[in-house]
């Protein structure tokens, strides 16, 4: 008994006791911790490391149910439900309890719920850093913007910069002040947080976020290549922030770089995770609108995806293996992801919300296009693009499906919807040749209705 009182009073380094731990274990939940906030090296198999050395520390269980819950992969599904019975089944305080409660709703699917749990958990603890990043990726993945800022937010008055992990703090709530349009305080919030930390994948990303959004092609061009290695360096994060530098030159009109960018550092290195397949897809779609030749680069994409076109775990995933099976001809794989969504949308968890709403539409939407029923593409995607959020992602992520109406538009002859879907981006994205573009052919459009052709 007396060993595990000793175990009770270990304290992380934001002093919050973890029950069960001893200081082998410590070590390596801390090396966990680090590794997530920078998105580098080896959390899960820090995580496992804790677990052996100290089977009943409760939260190296619910850090492992965590990662893989947020994975979005059905595989992990399993492993996180694992995680949060054994987790319930050991003594623990009320904040690791609340931390457990959490992780079962996560681990069964309500994403809602789970980030409603953990809000309380920071609201009570602002200084659990595991509970505000956790969150912070709910929101992501709920598409939930104002929580995405203001779950930091409410936080930030109990941190300082002398506390371990205020970098990733910063980073955090950089991404939410971009995802809610103040693009100003977001820039300098996430610069400062990569001065203290250059290996912060996340608040990186952040910065190229804003100068996406803002249309500040070579200036994210410069920031992403300023120091490659800071955010390429063992970090999973990388795919997506290599596809971020890709985007800027994506809307330069600068098609071998950004196939240079896919063919090396993208496809290269994601293997068959489901988040870097997402930006393969996203990369090589846009592309595709443009009538850019792919190549043969989508079958191998698709062989990716058709293993995990089975199972719907989580439907912005499913719109971009939608995406792949139309670039790669599958037929067969896209009927079975909507078999798959069929059976998500009979399913007790959030999932099947954000498939109704959103992702069933935008699957379908997809295949249309890919059929060259660009009327069906404008139909299936205009009642739902302004709540596409509603299935998670980001500003520059849920762009494909503006893309791909503006596009269908144009295809489908439609000259005034597509001349004030044009004019609609250029508003809003008014130093982008990419937007310059849409302008012109629907001009072009309406020129050749007009001239009777």
């Amino acid at each position: 008994m007396q060993g595990q009182e000793n175990k009770v009073q270990l304290r992380d380094r934001q002093g919050l006791p973890l029950t069960g731990a001893s200081a082998a274990s410590l070590d390596h939940y801390e090396a966990a911790l680090h590794s997530l906030r920078c998105f580098i090296g080896d959390p899960l198999g820090a995580a496992d490391a804790a677990i052996a050395a100290d089977p009943g520390f409760v939260m190296a269980h619910v850090f492992k149910g965590y990662l893989n819950g947020l994975s979005t992969e059905a595989s992990a599904i399993p492993v996180a439900q694992a995680c949060a019975e054994a987790a319930a089944a050991l003594p623990a305080t009320d904040r690791e309890r609340a931390h457990v409660a959490a992780l079962a709703h996560l681990a069964n699917g309500r994403w809602h719920q789970a980030g409603q749990a953990l809000e309380d958990i920071s609201i009570e603890y602002p200084q659990d850093a595991l509970a505000l990043q956790a969150g912070h990726q709910i929101d992501f993945f709920t598409g939930n913007a104002r929580m995405l800022r203001d779950r930091v937010a409410r936080a930030l008055p109990a941190w300082d910069q002398a506390m371990p992990g205020y970098h990733a703090v910063l980073g955090m709530h950089a991404f939410g002040l971009e995802e809610t349009g103040e693009y100003a305080l977001a820039e300098r919030t996430g610069k400062r947080a990569v001065e203290m930390e250059p290996r912060d994948g996340w608040a990186q990303h952040a910065v190229a976020h804003v100068m996406e959004m803002q249309c500040r092609h070579e200036e994210g061009i410069a920031w992403m290549r300023a120091d490659t290695d800071a955010w390429t360096r063992d970090s999973f994060l990388q795919i997506h922030n290599w596809w971020h530098l890709a985007l800027f030159h994506f809307d330069l009109g600068q098609v071998d770089e950004v196939l240079a960018l896919y063919d090396g550092p993208i496809s290269g290195l994601s293997g068959d995770i489901a988040l870097n397949l997402v930006d393969e897809s996203s990369l090589l779609w846009r592309l595709h609108l443009t009538g850019a030749d792919c190549g043969n680069r989508w079958g191998p994409l698709a062989d990716l995806w058709e293993k995990k076109a089975g199972a719907s775990a989580y439907a912005f995933n499913d719109a971009h293996a939608m995406m792949a099976f139309v670039g790669a001809g599958r037929r067969a794989a896209a009927e079975s992801l909507l078999d798959a969504q069929r059976e998500a949308l009979a399913s007790a968890g959030d999932n099947a919300s954000f498939t109704r709403e959103v992702g069933q539409p935008v699957a379908i939407a997809i295949r249309a296009f890919g059929d060259g029923n660009y009327a069906e593409t404008v139909r299936l995607l205009r009642p739902i693009r302004h709540i596409a959020h509603r299935f998670g992602g980001s500003h520059a992520q849920r762009d494909a499906i503006d893309l791909t109406l503006v596009e269908a538009a144009i295809r489908s002859g439609n000259a005034a919807l597509s001349r004030a879907l044009a004019a609609e981006r250029l508003h809003a994205r008014p130093d982008s040749p990419l937007s310059r573009l849409f302008v012109e052919r629907a001009q072009g459009l309406r020129k050749e209705i007009q001239n009777g052709h």
